[in-house]
């Protein structure tokens, strides 16, 4: 999955000679805009985000985007989806016949709901867990709120359940988010009447655009609508479905997001106040995040005993939805695969590292220097990685230390 940004002023996208022609726009006279060109039948972009005011876009341009199956999304300065345009969708009328009678079947409404506020609940779970390996403070635990959406018998309760989470969900991860980004909670921005005061829900914003429009692109590929969810209400200009589909998924923005903010990658230049005391990106934020949401699309994960990355689970996803409402398949869950939280600069092997001495690691077979800079990682906040046969011999000077055989 690659994703393209265009910002600033002087976009520019043309068609010459059955070539496109792409330029980025600027945000400063001194800058030098890059630019590309893509040949027929060769554009390795997936999806292109308009976050810029000032360009021009040929009638050429849109059409050569669209026959080549790239998806172009204009968003608005806070972060809002304001349109997307689709490659053509899929025919198959009876799909969406299907998911018009499954919406006015009360029962069946819920329990598809429910499938996807519990793998919202699970996949919160994996993310606290993560959190927790280098956060010990952080605490949370679904399982009452998973009995409770068990019980629940119509929408608007599950949306009770649902939200009483989400504020537990939103204070344990502010736990994990340093003092200067002045986040208190998500929950406390619903109450603005438009846009975000902070930089963490300002990224969050943008990052949930992100993945509405992702959403939208695997619903098109299906032939569902997209104004019709199960979980959301239908309202004028509202993508319900999309929303419906972004609950299992959230997490790769709020991971995208830890991941910028644990790597010290986000500067305060990346952001601009309005003359409404909001937030928006500037051109360089906005690219950090694309690319980091992209990274998270792209991770590998182990999915009906094959390698797939999480940009593919959730076309899947939505192709099973789709099976499911028309019959094709019984069985309908977003639960699988799950989020592994396993992380090599936890807390536990940070101390693990900074106990460990000098001569002991000489022991294992590696040089001083090696623990040296293992010892600076550990000391820094930013998250670090080992390879594999390092981890080995960590582990092994806990044998080591106890009076266990050490093998190396």
């Amino acid at each position: 999955m690659k994703l393209l940004l265009l910002d600033g002023y002087g976009i520019d996208m043309r068609v010459d000679g059955g070539k496109l022609y792409i330029k980025e726009g600027r945000s400063s006279t001194c800058e030098e805009p890059k630019e590309y060109v893509f040949f027929p039948k060769r554009i390795d972009i997936d999806s292109i985000i308009i976050y810029g005011r000032k360009g021009n876009l040929t009638l050429d341009a849109i059409r050569w985007l669209i026959k080549h199956n790239v998806q172009i999304s204009i968003l608005n300065w806070d972060g809002k989806l304001l349109t997307t345009m689709l490659p053509p969708e899929s025919t198959n009328v009876k799909t969406k016949f299907a998911q018009y009678h499954a919406f006015e079947d009360q029962e069946k409404r819920v329990e598809i709901a429910k499938k996807f506020i519990e793998a919202k609940f699970k996949k919160s779970q994996a993310v606290l867990d993560y959190l927790k390996l280098r956060y010990p403070e952080i605490n949370f635990d679904v399982s009452d709120e998973l009995k409770k959406l068990e019980r629940v018998k119509a929408v608007k309760e599950i949306m009770g359940v649902e939200g009483g989470l989400a504020w537990r969900y939103w204070n344990e991860f502010s736990k994990a988010i340093p003092e200067k980004y002045e986040f208190c909670s998500r929950i406390d921005q619903y109450r603005r009447p438009m846009g975000s005061g902070d930089m963490v829900n300002t990224m969050l914003n943008y990052g949930y655009a992100l993945l509405e429009a992702e959403c939208l692109r695997a619903i098109n590929s299906v032939g569902l609508d997209p104004h019709v969810g199960f979980l959301h209400e239908m309202n004028p200009s509202k993508n319900s479905l999309a929303y419906d589909l972004q609950e299992p998924f959230r997490f790769l923005v709020d991971l995208a997001v830890i991941n910028l903010i644990e790597n010290n990658t986000m500067d305060k230049k990346d952001f601009i106040i309005t003359d409404s005391y909001n937030l928006k990106l500037r051109s360089s934020g906005a690219k950090k995040i694309v690319n980091e949401f992209s990274n998270m699309l792209n991770k590998t994960v182990s999915y009906d005993n094959k390698q797939t990355t999480w940009g593919s689970v959730l076309l899947l996803k939505t192709r099973e939805l789709s099976h499911y409402l028309t019959g094709k398949t019984k069985r309908l869950e977003f639960v699988n695969p799950e989020f592994g939280v396993f992380r090599v600069d936890s807390q536990e092997i940070r101390q693990k590292i900074l106990n460990i001495s000098y001569v002991d690691w000489k022991k294992l077979g590696f040089s001083k220097g090696t623990l040296h800079y293992m010892k600076q990682n550990a000391k820094n906040d930013k998250p670090f990685t080992l390879n594999s046969h390092v981890l080995e011999r960590v582990k092994a000077w806990e044998n080591l230390v106890s009076g266990g055989q050490v093998k190396v």
